[in-house]
């Protein structure tokens, strides 16, 4: 049995796309799941079992809609990935000055080559960009929340649907992980 981290995109945020973290860890286990583990509401869940992310990706999407009546993307990595995706962090100084303003972003299929250029030429206020292997790194200084880089044009220049977690967050699933 290997571990994963499952990242579920767009839920609890608003009023439309509630998931209790509590029912989630049930379909977790109901699927054949096992050591499932939530960390905060935004949807990260941390699990053991056999087989490959793409499908624990599928099962999970459709558990979530016959439960909950709602597609949502998922998002599944493999805990061994996991390090190295945090140890990729371009921008080291932004995860110590400002963890909270620091993304880390993962998509369903590998970016687009040019998605950190297409992104890095719409982004404003000092927002920087970069690829690194599968992970697009967003800094934005000023806030996600007024950014011109919004989920919906992340998405359509990466190619695939996007889900990102803060640096805080990326750190403690690591950190969770190795438990």
């Amino acid at each position: 049995m290997i571990g994963f981290v499952a990242l579920l995109r767009g839920i609890n945020v608003g009023g439309n796309t509630r998931v209790p973290m509590a029912e989630l860890r049930a379909l977790c286990e109901e699927i054949g799941w096992t050591d499932v583990r939530t960390y905060i509401q935004s949807g990260n869940v941390l699990f053991r079992s056999e087989g490959a992310a793409s499908g624990h990706e599928a099962l999970l999407e459709e558990g979530i809609h016959r439960r909950f009546g709602m597609a949502v993307p998922v998002i599944v990595r493999t805990g061994s990935e996991w390090p190295f995706l945090v140890a990729g962090n371009p921008f080291p100084e932004a995860a110590l000055a400002e963890p909270n303003r620091l993304m880390l972003c993962l998509s369903k299929e590998p970016p687009r080559p040019d998605s950190e250029q297409a992104l890095q030429a719409r982004s404003r206020d000092g927002e920087r960009v970069r690829l690194v292997g599968e992970a697009l790194w967003i800094h934005f200084p000023q806030g996600s929340g007024t950014s011109k880089l919004a989920p919906s044009l992340i998405n359509r220049l990466v190619g695939s649907p996007v889900t990102a977690r803060n640096w805080r967050t990326a750190v403690q699933l690591r950190q969770m992980l190795a438990e």
